[in-house]
């Protein structure tokens, strides 16, 4: 049989005991401390990767929107050009003076070449651009 005493009940321990008790829990206390301070440490390191990511995101989205807004203005400039061009195609003055500046003649008219004409086009001929 086994011959090793049984463990005092509380009450009648002696203050030796008390204190080795005691003595064994404040040398596990530096153990907690540093697995403690260690996960603060990780979780710190993790807290500042978390907000440099989010700085990162913000710097380079910011940039393709602007990037986007820019593309957006351009296409509406496109837009506003194309609805000129279809208007003025359904102006019957525009599309004769168009007419007119490509060489075109009516019918009945006399065509006359000038031996001096100037090659460029007059100030009436101005072309659009369409994207």
């Amino acid at each position: 049989m086994d011959a090793s005493p049984s463990p005092a009940p509380p009450s009648q321990r002696t203050w030796r005991e008390t204190w080795r008790l005691r003595w064994r829990q404040l040398r596990r206390l530096p153990l907690t401390m540093m697995i403690t301070c260690l996960l603060l440490l990780l979780g710190s390191v993790q807290l500042a990767f978390q907000i440099g990511n989010n700085a990162y995101r913000t710097l380079t989205w910011t940039g393709e929107t602007q990037e986007v807004r820019g593309r957006v203005a351009a296409l509406q400039a496109d837009l506003r050009m194309l609805k000129d061009a279809e208007a003025a195609a359904q102006d019957p003055a525009y599309l004769q003076v168009l007419a007119r500046c490509q060489g075109f003649v009516r019918a009945g008219e006399t065509l006359v070449v000038a031996s001096a004409a100037p090659s460029a086009p007059p100030e009436t001929c101005d072309t659009r651009r369409l994207p």
